[in-house]
């Protein structure tokens, strides 16, 4: 059984904001798979998808963002899956839009989501996929009003593209392993 989490902010506010890409993949995904995640569960909602060779809970912390390392935690142990098969998808501000990169493992990269999901967990490592975001052209521009604004018509179309990507990625690091997974999708990430 994996864990895939989608990373995000709860609240209609932060709808379709660049922050709420792993959100996003979540929903795509479940879309795919003919799931719902409305599940609540130790502060997320989430949902069960079978997949070829293994089962997936997909879920979508409801705790802010820095926070959401408490209900991956929670998580993990209520459904017995190891570290190693967490799947945390979300935004990177390094990574332009339309782009995607998958990590075996590694620390959090100023990503306050993963900051809280590594201390929480006392590790980083599990596979995670970020998803582009770049970073505001003028440099005068706040950081955090860029990742809490809105996707402009061009950002939509790219992400839609990267997080197609990245909900095909999810499924292949499940099937085949994450080497797989990042040959595959790296190379034209």
């Amino acid at each position: 059984m994996h864990l895939v989490v989608g990373l995000g902010n709860p609240g209609r506010e932060y709808a379709r904001t660049r922050h709420n890409m792993g959100f996003m993949l979540v929903d795509m995904l479940a879309g795919k798979l003919g799931v719902a995640v409305e599940k609540p569960l130790f502060k997320s909602f989430t949902g069960r998808a079978p997949v070829p060779g293994s089962n997936m809970i997909l879920a979508k912390p409801q705790t802010y963002m820095n926070l959401s390392g408490q209900s991956v935690a929670a998580l993990l142990n209520w459904f017995k899956i190891p570290v190693a098969n967490l799947i945390v998808v979300y935004d990177d501000l390094d990574l332009p839009p339309g782009k995607i990169r998958i990590r075996a493992r590694g620390g959090h990269g100023g990503h306050r989501g993963m900051e809280s999901i590594i201390g929480n967990l006392n590790s980083g490592d599990f596979p995670r996929i970020r998803v582009g975001i770049g970073r505001p052209e003028n440099a005068d521009y706040e950081v955090s009003d860029w990742v809490l604004g809105r996707l402009s018509e061009e950002e939509e179309k790219l992400s839609g593209e990267a997080l197609k990507r990245a909900s095909e990625a999810v499924i292949a690091l499940v099937a085949d392993g994450v080497e797989a997974a990042m040959n595959r999708f790296n190379r034209n990430a």
